[in-house]
């Protein structure tokens, strides 16, 4: 069964290694396939990853994308260490993330460390001035 994408005017998806931009009107594509997809709303440039779980996310993203994800494990295991000392509360959310990466789920992880930047911004906007 193919996956149907509907596309917004001028919004962008990449597929595989290509990123694909729609034109002027709605247009929607039937992808049959194993090509590794993102949507606009799920694609985090490199200059946006302007935090540690930013940059997590982006280095799944980039997992997600690669022919040869585990070359960016030692990446994203020194990634979480740096966050988890700094922010033990967020080791639940990790391990649902290692389990997703560790079982090739690459996709599944992108949407779990959604939920780590967003914890990220709560706790930023909890630190008070000192």
């Amino acid at each position: 069964m193919a996956l149907i994408i509907d596309l917004k005017p001028k919004e962008r998806v990449i597929i595989g290694n290509a990123l694909i931009t729609n034109d002027a009107t709605r247009a929607r594509l039937h992808i049959e396939g194993d090509a590794a997809i993102l949507r606009e709303k799920d694609i985090l440039r490199e200059e946006d990853a302007n935090s540690p779980c930013k940059r997590i996310y982006f280095t799944i993203q980039l997992m997600y994308l690669s022919d040869d994800p585990m070359k960016l494990h030692e990446l994203y295991f020194s990634q979480v260490k740096d966050v988890q000392h700094a922010a033990p509360s967020t080791a639940p959310m990790f391990m649902k993330i290692n389990d997703f990466i560790l079982g090739d789920q690459y996709y599944k992880a992108l949407k779990e460390a959604r939920h780590l930047i967003e914890y990220e911004q709560k706790l930023i906007a909890n630190v008070g001035p000192a």
